[in-house]
This record gives structure tokens, sequence and C-alpha cells, in this order.
């Protein structure tokens, strides 16, 4: 079985990027994330309604990443390292069997620009090289055309598909799985 240890928290740089410890401080940033209806269209989960729920989010990633339970990036652009733009990380994680599911969003003003591919494929270099995993995932909602596109670009392959799998704010949806094995 793996065994991780995310302390000291593991930055990654890329051409633009830095992927970096989320703060207490990225709460706005968090909450406007987290309630916003574009950013959220696609991710089935309740939205953020405050600075403080935003806050105890963040404090629930700082726990887990100490517990080496999950990790989650900040993404900030390399001019800007304060600024959070948007987060990826590896939630899930199944150190039995090698894998990891990744989840990863975007402030709408930095859409289309290649920064979430850009930060994918660092994720997944991470994930294979210094993580060791076998196999990384992506859970989407079939929907989001999107997500289904960057996956593929970024060398994942739609392995599933789960008709009405689960159940949120009164209706039964439906998810896409995508994976990609270490080479």
């Amino acid at each position: 079985m793996l065994e991780v240890n995310f302390s000291p928290f593991p930055e990654i740089r890329t051409e633009r990027l830095l992927l970096r410890s989320i703060a207490l401080t990225d709460a706005p940033e968090i909450l406007l994330l987290r309630s916003d209806e574009s950013v959220m269209k696609y991710i089935d989960r309740e939205r953020l309604k405050s600075l403080q729920e935003a806050e105890t989010f963040i404090q629930g990633i700082l726990t887990s990443v100490a517990a080496n339970e999950n990790i989650l990036w900040a993404i900030s652009l390399l001019e800007e390292p304060g600024k959070l733009i948007g987060n990826i990380g590896f939630w899930r994680m199944k150190l039995q069997h090698y894998r990891a599911e990744v989840g990863y969003m975007l402030h709408p003003d930095f859409w289309n620009k290649g920064i979430m591919k850009e930060a994918l494929l660092a994720a997944v270099a991470f994930g294979f090289n210094n993580i060791k995993l076998h196999s990384i995932e992506a859970h989407i909602n079939p929907e989001n055309k999107a997500s289904g596109i960057l996956l593929e670009k970024s060398g994942f392959t739609r392995e599933a598909y789960f008709k009405e799998d689960y159940y949120f704010k009164g209706k039964f949806l439906d998810t896409a799985i995508y994976s990609l094995l270490c080479k």
C-alpha cells in the first residue's frame, strides 16, 4: 500500500502557474468560486453562502492534507502568487489500490487559456512521479463537455458512464468517469 506525506506541502511551479497550499486568506476567492453559478454549474455540491463557510471549507482541506488523506493546491499565476484563481487536487485517495480522483475548478476569467490543462498535467505528473499512483480518475457531470474535452486532451480515457448513480437536490444524476494510467 502507498504511504504519502504532504509535509512539507509540495509546491509545484509550471511555465505560468504556482500550485501552492491553500490558506485561510484565500477564503474570499474560495467563496467566489464555490458560490458562482457558472463555476458550480456542473459541480453538484452545495454552494457556499458566507466567508465563514469558505473558511470552514479551507480548514477541512488543511486538516485532510495534514492527515495525508487528500491534497489540494491553490492555483495562482506566477506573477500573482497570493491570488487564488482556482484549485486542483486529489480526493478519495485509495492508497491500497494506488489510485486517486482528481478534481478541479477555475475562475471564469481564466477559462479557455490553457491554464487548467497546465495545472492538470502538473498535478498528474506529481501524482505519478511523487505519490507513485498507478491510476488517476476523474468523475464529471456528463453535461460538462469542456471538462470532458480537457481530460481527453490531457490523456484521460472515458471508461464508464453511470446512469442516475447519485442524488442531489431532488434529482438522480449521471456520472462520466475518466481514467489515466501511469506509463
